[in-house]
């Protein structure tokens, strides 16, 4: 389903992805995990257009879209919830919700957005809030839902854990769990929360220094001691 081959990519004169290949099926989960700096987020980047490829490509469906903005891979079906969420802060729950489907010609506005609402009562509850008003646990779960209104088949997700007490992480667990369930969208999760990581996505690639060192099971890296010292400095 989504695809990149031989990637490299960075930000100006730093080459941050190098010859990094992942392939993500078609209703699959998938961990990405790695230290600090290694290129996940760059990865997740890269697979949505928020950054150029500078050499390889990004495959989605069979199509090649490396060279396609954003908007466009959106409206292909990915999705991306970023590293800190970026809702925005002045606007209420309903209008971050709404802000999502505005480019995507999908003309079914109101429909998407009781579904979501319906999924995430706690968003129903808050429609007419401020995004700034939410707790961190909150606008992640807003930023979930937001992700949700372009019904998307691939759902790129970055660091959703970060920040946010355990009760919190465990209910993002199970929605996760729950939207791959009824709606077989598929989805990488970029993490260094291990144990989160494993909860959700049944595969996991380790990454380092800007390519794929290690494509495995996730139980195997839960288990093995010094891979985790060796790639995730745990």
């Amino acid at each position: 389903m989504l695809r990149l081959e031989g990637v490299m990519a960075g930000y100006g004169a730093t080459r941050v992805l190098r010859n990094f290949s992942l392939s993500v099926q078609e209703g699959e989960m998938v961990a990405v995990l790695g230290r600090n700096g290694v290129g996940k987020t760059t990865m997740l980047r890269a697979a949505m257009g928020a950054i150029p490829v500078t050499s390889g490509a990004v495959y989605f469906k069979g199509e090649d879209i490396s060279a396609l903005p954003t908007y466009e891979r959106s409206r292909r079906g990915i999705a991306y919830v970023p590293q800190g969420r970026e809702i925005f802060p002045s606007l209420t729950v309903q209008e971050n919700l709404l802000v999502a489907v505005y480019g995507t010609k999908r003309g079914d506005d109101k429909a998407r957005l009781d579904a979501v609402l319906g999924e995430f009562p706690v968003l129903a509850e808050k429609r007419h809030d401020r995004g700034s008003s939410l707790s961190g646990g909150q606008q992640q779960i807003l930023a979930l839902g937001r992700a949700l209104m372009t019904a998307p088949r691939m759902l790129l997700l970055d660091e959703p854990s970060e920040g946010i007490q355990p009760s919190i992480v465990s209910r993002i667990a199970e929605i996760v769990r729950k939207i791959h369930e009824e709606q077989g969208i598929a989805v990488v999760i970029v993490e260094q929360n291990l144990d989160f990581a494993a909860s959700i996505a049944p595969r996991a690639c380790v990454v380092d220094k800007g390519e794929v060192v290690r494509d495995l099971p996730s139980r195997e890296v839960l288990s093995d001691r010094q891979l985790q010292r060796e790639f995730l400095g745990l």
